[in-house]
């Protein structure tokens, strides 16, 4: 597991600003890919480039203190002496991609060197010093930390959304940090005014 600065080409201080940036992907029920089935994307970057984002509606096996023990932030007696709070800070599957890696998304309340803006009030940032902060209680009002991300190569997510893979709407902030990640999928589906079983084979986007 690692956490290190954003530097491939999807780096978003200098990326072209695609439609996509800000929004939900939400999976058509024809989704074919199992990686993401059901799932909730936000989209953080896209460009010519390709895309980047996150799934925010999916489970990670292992806990926030595992993380921190396995970091070498905290030894086992301090892990058990950790407020609940952060005990409890959720851990998400972000995407296939990369999942040794460590991200967090938060609200801009919090800023290092190193926290990058994707929107007007959510930052991403993705090396050890949120981690360390939200440890010691001086982290973001509201957070949550993915494991691996979800990334589309030049096309390839204009290619799925025209093929009636997704659906795209604006993100919602509360959906993004929403804990409870039974029924995310719905909840981002009312978005936009639609029940699952309205579903069909219609075009993908609002």
């Amino acid at each position: 597991m690692s956490f290190s600065t954003l530097t491939d080409k999807r780096d978003l201080n200098t990326r072209e600003r695609g439609f996509l940036d800000g929004q939900f992907l939400i999976a058509m029920p024809g989704m074919q890919d199992g990686n993401f089935a059901r799932s909730v994307v936000y989209i953080c970057a896209h460009s010519p480039a390709g895309a980047m984002g996150f799934v925010i509606n999916r489970s990670q096996s292992i806990s926030f203190t595992e993380i921190l023990l396995h970091l070498k932030l905290v030894d086992q007696p301090e892990a058990i002496m950790l407020p609940g709070a952060t005990r409890d800070f959720p851990i998400l599957n972000g995407g296939p991609v990369e999942t040794g890696r460590g991200f967090v998304l938060h609200s801009d309340d919090y800023a290092s060197e190193s926290s990058i803006p994707v929107s007007d009030d959510i930052s991403l940032t993705a090396t050890l010093d949120i981690v360390r902060a939200i440890c010691d209680g001086r982290g973001p009002r509201r957070a949550t930390m993915l494991l691996g991300y979800a990334g589309w190569g030049p096309g390839q997510l204009e290619s799925e959304i025209g093929a009636n893979g997704w659906l795209n709407c604006p993100a919602s902030e509360e959906l993004i940090f929403d804990r409870a990640l039974d029924g995310k999928y719905e909840r981002a589906l009312a978005l936009l005014g639609v029940r699952p079983e309205m579903l069909s084979t219609e075009a993908g986007h609002a």
